[in-house]
Parts: C-alpha cells; sequence; structure tokens
C-alpha cells in the first residue's frame, strides 16, 4: 500500500458533479483508482443523512445469527435479531465479541458475517458493513481455538523476530477473512515504558520505542499486505505510560513533546510509513500535546494537527470504545460521538447508549455544529477502507470453506514454532531446569482453570503424574494451604501467576485483580516447603519482582495451551529458552533500579 505521508494534508479537491468532497490525500490518486473513487462519489450523493451516520458507527450486536433472537439486542436497540439493527441504523460496521455471543466457532461467526451482509447490501444505501474484532493474540482474543493461537506481542518480541510477527499477523487475518471479518483491532503500538500499566503490560512489543516500531511495521505487513485485511495502530497518542486503565479512570501522559516523539510516536509512524488503514485513539490526556484537558479521542490538536496535519495521515481514525470511562468520565453519551467527529475521528466505537449517540450526532448536523461535508469526509474514508481491503467486491464468504482456511495443520505448527522461541528463563538459580526425563509427580497450581488444565497435559504427555490445584487471581488461606500441602507431596511445583504485581499499593487507580498479594502470599508458602518450586508469569514477567524468594522463574507473556506447550518443552529440555526480556523488569522496592535488564534471558 501507498504510504500517506507524501501526500500534502492541504491538498482537498471537490469531486466533480456530485458535489462530493474526498478527504485531502485522496486528490490526485492514479487513474487505476479510478473505479473505486467513482464509486464512492455516487454511493456518498446517493445516501441519506441518516445513511451516511450509519456508516460511521461500529458497534457490538448480539447473537450466533443475524437473525437469532436475543435478549442484549433488545435492551440495547430494541430490536430483537442483529439483521434488524443492522437495518435500523444503516450501520456501517459491526464488533464482534465473546460476551456477546459472536464468537463460538469460526463457522459460526462466518455465518453471522454473511447474514449481516445479506441486510447491508439489500437495504439502504446497500454497501457493505465491515466487521471488525480485537484479535491482538495472547492475552487479547475473542475468536478461540480452533482458530490459530499467538501468544501476543510482547512474547512475539522477546523471540526477537519480525518475520514472526509479519507470519502471525498474516495468519491471523487470513483467517478472519475467511470467517468474514476484514478489520482487526490490532497491533497495539503503544510501548510500554510503565511496569505499572494495569491495560497494556504485554499487549505491548516492548518498552523500547524502535523495537515496538519494527514489530508494529511487521505486522501491519502481514494483516494488510499478506491477508488483505485492516489493521489498525492503537492506541494513538500512546497508552503505554500510565497506571491508570481507561476502561475504568481518566490516564494522563505526562510525557514532554520531545519525550512522546522519542517514546510514543516511533511505532506510529512506521505503521504510517506503511501505509496503514486505521489508527485508533486513546481516551487519554496528553497536557504537553493538547493542554486544554481532553482525551485524545475528542482533542482536535491531536487529531487534526497532528495526527493529519504533521504526521500527514489520511487514514481512517477510529475511537477507542466509546463506553469506557476515560471518556465518559468528562463527556456524556451524547457529546462524546459529536466532540470526536469534530476533532478528526471517522469511526465511532461501540457507544454505550446508540440511539443517545446516532440521533446525537444527526442533531449536531441538523443544527449546523458539523456540517454534511464533514460527515462526507468521513464516510468518503471509511468507504474507501472497505473498497481497498476488499469488503465491497467480496462482501460475503464461503461458510463450508471456512474450516479449509482456519486452525489448519500448517497454521498450529506456525504458531507453535513461533511460541518455542518466546518462553524468557529469567532466573534457574537452584539449578532445578532442565527436567531429566524420568517419571514425577509434579503439582501444577496458580492462576488459571484452562491454563493450569493445559500444562498438566502438555507435562503428562512427558510421563509426569501431575496434580492440578487452581487457585486464582486472589487466593484464598484455605487454597493457599491446600497447595502448600500438595507441594510437600510432589517432588516439584510449578506456580503460574498473573499480573501478582498488581495489588491495591502497586496500582491504586487501576482495576486490582489481587487487592491484597494473595499471589505472592502463596509463592511464598510454596517456596517454604523447601521442595523445588518454579515460578511461571503467564501474563507479564514483572511478576518475578514480587516473588523473589524462588530460586526458578520463567515468562511466558501469555496464558495459552501454545504458550504451555512450549514452556514444558523448556522445562524439559527440548527446547533451549530462547526468549530475551523486551522490557526492564525493576526491583519492587527500588523501581529505578533494575532487577532484570532489557534482553536478560539466560539459555542452556
Amino acid at each position: 500500500m501507498r504510504s500517506r505521508r507524501i501526500v500534502p494534508t492541504f491538498a482537498v479537491a471537490a469531486l466533480l458533479a456530485t458535489g462530493v468532497t474526498a478527504p485531502a490525500a485522496h486528490a490526485g490518486n492514479s487513474a487505476k483508482d479510478s473505479r473505486m473513487h467513482g464509486w464512492i462519489k455516487s454511493t456518498i450523493a446517493g445516501m441519506t443523512l441518516k445513511e451516511k451516520v450509519g456508516q460511521l458507527f461500529s458497534t457490538r450486536v448480539y447473537g450466533q445469527t443475524a437473525d437469532g433472537p436475543h435478549q442484549g439486542n433488545i435492551d440495547d436497540y430494541g430490536v430483537p435479531t442483529a439483521r434488524e439493527v443492522v437495518e435500523k441504523y444503516h450501520l456501517g460496521g459491526v464488533l464482534y465479541f465473546a460476551w456477546a455471543d459472536n464468537t463460538s466457532h469460526p463457522t459460526k461467526v462466518a455465518e453471522l458475517s454473511n447474514g449481516l451482509q445479506e441486510t447491508a447490501t439489500s437495504t439502504g444505501a446497500e454497501v457493505p458493513l465491515l466487521a471488525s474484532i480485537d484479535q491482538e493474540g495472547g492475552v487479547i482474543v475473542r475468536v478461540g481455538p480452533p482458530a490459530t493461537q499467538f501468544p501476543g506481542n510482547m512474547a512475539l518480541a522477546a523471540g526477537g523476530s519480525t518475520a514472526a510477527s509479519r507470519d502471525a499477523a498474516a495468519i491471523t487475518g487470513t483467517e478472519l477473512a475467511a470467517m468474514g471479518v476484514r478489520h482487526d483491532f490490532a497491533p497495539v503500538a503503544d510501548v510500554n515504558v510503565n511496569p505499572l500499566n494495569p491495560v497494556i503490560g504485554v499487549r505491548s512489543f516492548s518498552e523500547d520505542p524502535q523495537l515496538a516500531a519494527q514489530h508494529t511495521a511487521a505486522q501491519v505487513g502481514g494483516y494488510e499486505g499478506d491477508a488483505g485485511i485492516s489493521s489498525a495502530a492503537k492506541h494513538f497518542p500512546g497508552h503505554g505510560d500510565t497506571a491508570t486503565d481507561s476502561h475504568y479512570g481518566f490516564p494522563v501522559i505526562e510525557h514532554t513533546r520531545q519525550q512522546w516523539e522519542e517514546l510514543d510516536l516511533p511505532p506510529f509512524e512506521a505503521a504510517i510509513d506503511r501505509g496503514i488503514d486505521s489508527i485508533m485513539t486513546a481516551h487519554i490526556q496528553v497536557p504537553a500535546l493538547d493542554p486544554s484537558g481532553d482525551p485524545a479521542t475528542v482533542s482536535k490538536p491531536i487529531l487534526t494537527d497532528i495526527l493529519r496535519g504533521e504526521l500527514g495521515y489520511d487514514g481512517v481514525i477510529v475511537t477507542d470504545s466509546l463506553d469506557m470511562a476515560g471518556i465518559t468520565e468528562k463527556y456524556g453519551n451524547d457529546r462524546a460521538p459529536v466532540l470526536a467527529l469534530k476533532a478528526g475521528a471517522d469511526v465511532l466505537l461501540n457507544p454505550p447508549e446508540f440511539d443517545v449517540a446516532y440521533d446525537a450526532v444527526i442533531d449536531a448536523v441538523k443544527d449546523g455544529e458539523l456540517t454534511e461535508k464533514r460527515i462526507d469526509e468521513s464516510v468518503y474514508r471509511v468507504l474507501e477502507l472497505k473498497w481497498r481491503n476488499g469488503q465491497i467486491d467480496h462482501p460475503f464468504v464461503d461458510e463450508d470453506a471456512v474450516m479449509d482456511v482456519v486452525g489448519t495443520e500448517q497454521n498450529l505448527a506456525r504458531a507453535q514454532e513461533i511460541t518455542d522461541s518466546t518462553t524468557t528463563l529469567v532466573k534457574n538459580g537452584g539449578d532445578h531446569l532442565p527436567l531429566s526425563a524420568e517419571p514425577r509427580n509434579v503439582l501444577v497450581t496458580g492462576w488459571g482453570e484452562d491454563t493450569t488444565g493445559a500444562l498438566a497435559s502438555s507435562l503428562e504427555e512427558r510421563d509426569a503424574t501431575t496434580q492440578t490445584l487452581e487457585t486464582g487471581a486472589r487466593p484464598s488461606d484455605e487454597s493457599i494451604a491446600a497447595a502448600k500441602a500438595a507441594a510437600e507431596t510432589n517432588d516439584v511445583t510449578v506456580v503460574l501467576t498473573m499480573k501478582a504485581w498488581d495489588t491495591d499499593e502497586t496500582n491504586p487507580g487501576g482495576n486490582p485483580t489481587d487487592p491484597a498479594g494473595k499471589q505472592q502470599q502463596l509463592v511464598r508458602e510454596l517456596v517454604a516447603t523447601g521442595k523445588p518450586v518454579v515460578v511461571v508469569g503467564v501474563r507479564d514477567p514483572y511478576d518475578i519482582a514480587y516473588v523473589t524468594e524462588a530460586d526458578t522463574h520463567l515468562a511466558t507473556y501469555s496464558f495459552n495451551a501454545v504458550a504451555m506447550e512450549s514452556l514444558a518443552k523448556v522445562m524439559y529440555g527440548e527446547k533451549a529458552p530462547q526468549g530475551k526480556l523486551p522490557v526492564t523488569i525493576p526491583r519492587a522496592d527500588d523501581p529505578d533500579t533494575p532487577l532484570y535488564p532489557f534482553g536478560h534471558g539466560l539459555t542452556w
């Protein structure tokens, strides 16, 4: 795809007889795009205002099929089926979630996509809609197995291969396309420079801006160049240095302009240089970029002056979900979408009260706060994105062929190969690893019913006799005592931690998963047995700073089954640990002092 940075942002041209005005950078496109531009112009010219506004919304719908009644649709939209939601609002896009019962199986996703496309292409302006999803890999996944699973961004950076990052995106994108999903809200381009970041963490590639930029660019190439779907670098202008989760509060980034340019900007620049189709905003305040106190999502200085003006980006700007506290705390559900459009956004994502948001935009046009010309500019960008990623010419997918593409033996093998290179051995003081091939009794305990079960299964394949005791993110005193007793009767204990650092004391502004530090207590009690204990951070590698009593510590950055299989291979010496920390692990009692430096990783 072309680089959008080279196009002057002031070159706005009127579009022939229709009177429709293209966004700035679309002026002067080559003759080969004439069919696309002609279709866009005529389509916009034939739309009503409600149809245009509908194109700018992408929102949740409920159910596994377009025609299946679901109480969620009735509660949120006043109609029983997803098909009726699309028809009622002339929706430009839908956003799939597991909790909305959209993603139970890849074939069902394809069926839902086709059903919704039938409605979109036969009603209103008859424009195919764009199905979107958050399929980042690792800890943020909407479509689980049998779709191919990857270990996530920080794991990929730990593996050290941008080719692997590209392959992960290409496989993910190809499988999504087979399900009728042509817009993935990935990759995360945030640079995680704050170890206490409760919302980004391992979703980021690294604390190093250049490393994050390299992997971001690689994934854009995988999604858009190889799979042919649209991707979205998020969360602009950068959500990596916050201790507040914007789902629950309003983060403030105190970087100076120079710090922002050095730390946060490089991955977004890399994505723009690769011609990325969309960029997602962040509900964060960055006073150095806009001193008004507004969230970036509704900031004209950030979205229009910087992103479009200084960086020359002319693709689609999509808001982060409009139901998050980072935007709703300051603005009501009626003002946020209007202000986002005025700031320069194009797609309004998942508003909590859809009727309120939809009507507010229409009223803002009728009242003159927004011009219809401004609406047309965003509709133009949305339609161009749909054209370029094939949605317009190929709105439907072959439901019978989905499983010929999704979760193939080749894809699964490549995912396992990639993941095998990511496991990081941080500490091996007791020389407990690698384990010999002799039979032994192993206790698998700690966080995650599926995760402890997956690891136990992988260990059993290696002749271990396992006992599984899942204790959760907030182990009770009783479960800690039970785990300690079980450890005393087993040869080795493997304890899985998940954000064990995230307590009331370390993260007062976030959404704590472990407010009493009970995971830390669990590890201490297990170590006190004197039996070998292997601690595995199955999300944040920062956990080791809070459980230093253990002799052995590994980081997998992900808790899915493919990561647990890679962990088992490392534990048994089938694979030498290859992962290198893409972040610094600071001391818990002295955050300015590294406990383990960037690039650290042991092997044998």
